[in-house]
């Protein structure tokens, strides 16, 4: 999840193609892409849904140059 100025975007992990969920809030972003991932599963399939992912752990960081 950015938060940005004009609001917020969310991008899940684990998934096969390009989610993406936006609102004016946390919450607005989060069922937005919710909504986005089922709708996703539902076109694609759930083969979308990477159950052996490489990831171990996701992080964020924050870095300037």
């Amino acid at each position: 999840m950015e938060k940005h100025a004009d609001g917020y975007v969310a991008y899940p992990l684990g998934i096969q193609g390009i989610v993406v969920g936006e609102g004016d809030t946390y919450e607005e972003a989060l069922n937005d892409v919710r909504s986005a991932i089922l709708f996703h599963v539902e076109t694609f399939g759930e083969s979308v849904l990477e159950s052996e992912s490489l990831i171990l752990e996701a992080f964020v960081a924050e870095a300037s140059i």
